[in-house]
């Protein structure tokens, strides 16, 4: 059974840090672009950031570039978006997606469907 499991949601005050995982079973790690998006009340879903695990490489929304970070550790099958400088607007529910890199290509990275997801963490941020 495949399994997406975010953690590390909260509250914070603007200007501070929070780092959330996804914990990934249940299928072959390398084998997928593991994406994290957003979602604000009203609002549509958001591409955040995506990475591969295969190699590291990373990928991010202009609106949170040179403030999150994502990253990965392969011996736990976990992703983590590390978030500093955190915004009002950056208050929404986080979830990390799981997509086949078979049918992923670096463009438009935040515009596929994801085929798996998880159940989301709550970030919030106060002014």
């Amino acid at each position: 059974e495949v399994q997406l499991v975010e953690s590390g949601g909260g509250l914070v005050q603007a200007g501070g840090s929070l780092r959330l995982s996804c914990a990934a079973s249940g299928f072959t790690f390398d084998d997928y672009a593991i994406g994290w998006f957003r979602q604000a009340p009203g609002q549509e879903r958001e591409g955040v950031s995506c990475i591969l695990s295969s190699d590291g490489s990373t990928y991010y929304a202009d609106s949170v570039k040179g403030r999150f970070t994502a990253s990965n550790d392969n011996a736990k099958n976990t992703v983590y978006l590390q978030m500093n400088s955190l915004k009002p607007e950056d208050t929404a529910v986080y979830y990390c997606a799981a997509h086949p890199r078979k049918w992923w290509q670096p463009r438009g990275w935040a515009g596929y469907e994801y085929l798996y997801w998880g159940q989301g963490t709550q970030v919030t941020v106060s002014s």
